[in-house]
């Protein structure tokens, strides 16, 4: 879902490519890591947290969060949030609307 269309959801597949997560598969578990871009937008924050590993069943809620300027530093500041709700193997079709198995919550300050 996206903000600019009302958070409307969707049902769609996108090539891996072009997702900011790095998924990937190895012995029963699923390995999951987003990525940080753009790099130059993102609040202090420590360390980023270890890649998560879910076995089927489980699911993660991911937040990152940015801060933009414009680079002449008329304008204010501008922000954004991504969660990904990622889950592994065969779940429920509600399984988002429940308490996540594991939850990452990776936002630094914005001012």
């Amino acid at each position: 879902m996206h903000e600019s269309d009302g958070f409307d959801p969707f049902d769609g597949q996108e090539d891996l490519r072009k997702v900011d997560v790095q998924l990937r598969e190895d012995k029963g578990r699923l390995r999951v890591l987003p990525r940080v871009q753009p790099l130059f937008a993102i609040p202090p924050r420590p360390r980023r947290p270890p890649a998560v590993r879910l076995v089927p069943g489980q699911w993660v809620r991911w937040q990152l969060n940015y801060r933009f300027s414009s680079a002449a530093g008329v304008r204010g500041w501008s922000y954004w949030l991504d969660t990904f709700n990622i889950a592994y193997g065969p779940v429920k079709a509600d399984v988002f609307l429940s308490p996540p198995t594991v939850l990452v919550d990776e936002q630094g300050p914005v001012r």
